[in-house]
């Protein structure tokens, strides 16, 4: 099987209106730029998003929302985006906010195979209304199912034509998790090595979850926040 696509367009290609899409990042680190660019280019509609953050107007998932791409999103942090807002406030776009720890631990169920969990978080919360919950020694748990999604879109620092993958620092975020648990998982690397190359120990992906990869033609490498010390 071969799994190495040459462009970002022809690895998107089957993404249709109306699927959900799981994007790593956190911030404007570690996230799969190419892939999304390639994505707004194709311009499928009605998009469910799955990533920590909606990017910035003009960066990232960001993009996608001001192509009017995306029905829902479902994340933990939406306050940077003020696009976000607006669609909101005019009732245009569907968000589900979800505790940071809890939606990566319903993607990482999804790629475990694990169909819910109960978790502390949320109790005594709004959370309360939507979900189930029981009492374990005394102690409230909310029921919170798997997260799983169509395609996930995942970027890395390094990998193989197997799929393999090495994140670097903190650029690893949330993409291993979304990697398994995804039907279609496609990542972009800023190396393409020979097979063989990377350390097996220092494998964070392993192909097994990368159904596509391409090496991303350029990054941007923007820094979100820089704070400097006066001399």
């Amino acid at each position: 099987m071969n799994k190495v696509f040459v462009s970002a367009e022809q690895a998107v290609a089957d993404i249709a209106d109306g699927s959900s899409v799981m994007m790593g990042g956190f911030g404007l680190c570690g996230i799969p730029e190419n892939l999304i660019a390639a994505l707004v280019g194709r311009d499928a509609r009605n998009l469910t998003t799955i990533s920590n953050n909606v990017g910035v107007q003009g960066f990232g998932v960001g993009l996608l929302l001001r192509n009017g791409q995306i029905r829902k999103h479902i994340g933990t942090f939406m306050g940077d985006n003020q696009l976000l807002q607006e669609l909101l406030a005019r009732g245009e776009i569907e968000l589900e906010v979800i505790p940071q720890g809890t939606f990566i631990e319903r993607i990482r169920s999804a790629g475990a195979g694990i169909a819910a969990f109960y978790t502390p978080t949320g109790v005594g919360t709004v959370v309360e209304q939507r979900t189930e919950k029981r009492y374990f020694d005394g102690q409230a748990y909310l029921l919170e199912t798997a997260l799983h999604a169509d395609f996930a879109l995942v970027k890395a620092w390094k990998g193989d034509a197997h799929g393999n993958l090495v994140y670097r620092k903190t650029a690893r975020n949330f993409n291993p998790e979304m990697a398994t648990a995804a039907k279609v998982t496609i990542a972009e690397v800023e190396q393409m090595v020979p097979v063989g190359e990377l350390n097996p120990d220092q494998v964070h992906t392993p192909g097994i979850y990368v159904q596509r990869i391409i090496q991303g033609p350029s990054y941007e490498k923007l820094i979100e926040k820089r704070t400097v010390r006066k001399s």
